[in-house]
């Protein structure tokens, strides 16, 4: 491999990982499974308190 060459790739593996940082994330954040749970057990705890009317 040439100097340049290696030089063009260095400069285009820069660039993607500063685009990538740049884009969107696509995954949701990381929730525990004791945070779901504590979240779920509000959640049913919510719809059982609802005052009927």
């Amino acid at each position: 491999m040439n100097r340049r060459k290696k030089i063009k790739q260095l400069l285009e593996a820069h660039a993607k990982k500063a685009n990538a940082k740049l884009a969107p994330k696509k995954k949701s954040t990381y929730i525990s499974k004791a945070d779901r749970l504590k979240l779920a057990a509000e959640a049913n705890t919510d719809a059982s308190v609802t005052p009927e009317s």
